[in-house]
Formats: C-alpha cells, sequence, structure tokens
C-alpha cells in the first residue's frame, strides 16, 4: 500500500483532499499548551482537561499508529443567511465525514487486507490542523483556518490514524503573506498576535459565544455580534483565498429552510430539537439560541422585533431574560 494509492481511495470516497502525514508527536503540542495556559480556550473544558494531554501524541489514541490519513471536505454553500454559519445550514457533518473515513477504511482493507485504525473527526483529542497541514492540505493561516491553494478554507477535516506505514506529504508553505484581512474584519478582534505570529482568543469570538459559551455573553462584546445566532463566517468571507472557492456537491450540505428571528421566538424546546436533531445547531441548546437571537434583534434595532423581545424578557431562563431586556433597551 503507497500514500499515492491511500489518497486516491479517499478522493474516490467524496473527499476534495487527501494526504499522509506521520504519526509522531506534533510539533504544535508545545504551542497548543501555551495557548491553553494562556486561558484562550475560554470555557471550553474538552481542550483544557485530561484530553488536553492525549493531544500530544497520536499513539494515545492508537497504540500502533503509524501513519495519519487527513482528509478535508469541502461544505462552501451558495447564499449569504449570514446569521448561521455555512458549516451549519446543512445535515451534521460528523455523520457524513465518519460515514465517508468508514468507507475509506473499507477500500483500504480490500487493497492492504486488516489493519488497526482509528477514526476521527474533530471531536477526537487529536491537533487535526497540523497534521492536515503536515499532510500537504494546507497552511494554518491568520485566522487559525486550514488553507489550501487554490481551493480555500471551506473544508471539514477528518483523519483515519492507522497502523500502515505510508510515506508522508510534505507540508506547503504559509501564503497568507502581509495580508491582515481576516485580522481587520473580525468586529470582536478575536485573532490576537501571539509571539511572531497571530492565534485566537476564543473569549473574544463570535462563534464561541454563540455556540460554546453557555452562561452570558459579555456585554462589551454583544454589540459586535451583529445579527449572528450560530457561528461565524467573516474572517473566511474576507480571506482572499476564497474569493473563488468551488461549492460543495454534496447534497447533505445543501441549505436547508431555517426560521427567521422571530420564528425562533415560537418554537419550544422539544419543536427545536425536533426539527435540528442532525443539525449542527442543536449543540448550542434552546436556551442559548434564544439568548443570540435577542443580542441580535437588538442589534438590528427594528421595533419590529419589539413584542418577540418582551416575550424573551419574561422567560424564565434568567439569561434569556437579561440578553431580552438588554436587546429592549438598545431599540
Amino acid at each position: 500500500m503507497t500514500g499515492e494509492t491511500a489518497k486516491r481511495l479517499a478522493c474516490e470516497c467524496g473527499f476534495e483532499l487527501a494526504g499522509v502525514a506521520a504519526a509522531d508527536p506534533s510539533g504544535d503540542f508545545a504551542r497548543y499548551r501555551e495557548w491553553v495556559e494562556k486561558g484562550f480556550a475560554g470555557e471550553m473544558g474538552y481542550l483544557t482537561d485530561r484530553r488536553a494531554e492525549v493531544r500530544s501524541n497520536p499513539q494515545n489514541l492508537l497504540e500502533n499508529a503509524r501513519s495519519i490519513i487527513c482528509v478535508g471536505k469541502l461544505y462552501n454553500t451558495p447564499g449569504d443567511a449570514n446569521e448561521i454559519s455555512r458549516y451549519a445550514r446543512g445535515e451534521d457533518y460528523h455523520r457524513v465525514i465518519r460515514a465517508g473515513l468508514q468507507k475509506l477504511v473499507e477500500r483500504l482493507e480490500q487493497e492492504a487486507g486488516p489493519f488497526a485504525h482509528k477514526i476521527c473527526v474533530d471531536t477526537a483529542p487529536l491537533l487535526e490542523r497540523s497534521y492536515a497541514r503536515q499532510a500537504g492540505l494546507g497552511w494554518i493561516g491568520k485566522n487559525t483556518c486550514l488553507i489550501h491553494e487554490p481551493l480555500g478554507s471551506w473544508f471539514f477535516l477528518g483523519e483515519v490514524v492507522t497502523s500502515l506505514e505510508l510515506e508522508p506529504d510534505s507540508p506547503p508553505p504559509d501564503r497568507c503573506g502581509t495580508c491582515t484581512r481576516c485580522i481587520d474584519a473580525c468586529p470582536t478582534q478575536a485573532i490576537v498576535p501571539d509571539g511572531s505570529g497571530w492565534t485566537l482568543d476564543s473569549r473574544r469570538c463570535i462563534s464561541y459565544f454563540t455556540i460554546e459559551l453557555r452562561g452570558p455573553i459579555p456585554e462589551e462584546h454583544r454589540e459586535g455580534m451583529g445579527s449572528h445566532i450560530f457561528g461565524c463566517d467573516i474572517c473566511q468571507d474576507v480571506c482572499p483565498w476564497n474569493s473563488r472557492a468551488p461549492f460543495t456537491g454534496e447534497p447533505a450540505f445543501a441549505a436547508r429552510a431555517l426560521p427567521g428571528l422571530e420564528d425562533w421566538v415560537k418554537l419550544s424546546g422539544t419543536e427545536c430539537n425536533h426539527i435540528f436533531v442532525d443539525s449542527p445547531i442543536a449543540r448550542a441548546r434552546h436556551s442559548g439560541v434564544l439568548r443570540n437571537v435577542a443580542v441580535a434583534m437588538g442589534n438590528l434595532g427594528l421595533d419590529r422585533f419589539r413584542e418577540p423581545l418582551e416575550e424573551l424578557a419574561s422567560s424564565p431562563n434568567g439569561m434569556v431574560a437579561e440578553h431580552a431586556q438588554w436587546a429592549l433597551g438598545k431599540l
């Protein structure tokens, strides 16, 4: 089995990008640990608890790991429904990527026979962008996204950590140059200096506020959130490498019809869970979405939002009520 064969099979399984990295400890782990120690992970405990150290070595995931087959699947879709990040407008990508990787493993076993492996889709404790870079899929930009020349950064990443001995690829050069468009465009200034480069301070990031943060959004950042209610694509939208990025052909990632801001207020928790059971949006939880909707309504400042905001301001959920009261003060 060669690395070229593995990459060919990955493309046949629906991945636009594929490469191989050695399953060695990543040189980026020290930087990751420093990032955590600076508090940049915010309240994302899964990045700071015991799983943090697991990321130091792929062999913590698979004892006899030798190679990591890294893949990228395009998710870019047309349209500009900026309230919802592109990646969350279709079905949950975890299922789609995992199914593709399982198919890849089956194809690899037809070629090489049975082998030890572990399939990873971003929930696994693996520095996947670092290994994707080592596998030649792209460089890590100033906005911390993996960027491919010329296809851009609208990619989900996945990996097969494997006992197969495959020839590794080489990382590409960094093509960001002196460009600072992502840094300049971020409304909450979440891309911050970090030594000789740049990194993401999650505690200032709109995606963190709208998806990961379970408590109140800091008042000083609410105006910067604009009308975002789940995720944010600004740093990718302004990236020159995405100016001609192709659209995905994956039916599962096609944008579904989404509620308007007032419609979210009318949805009960049960209805919301039912509608978005197979969507990344479920991660924000019903109370989190209503909190975000309240902030978006306040920032848009339209008088037609007064009635739904008054309804949210009387919510038994104190967090939702407080954000709605803040938004009413903005109208």
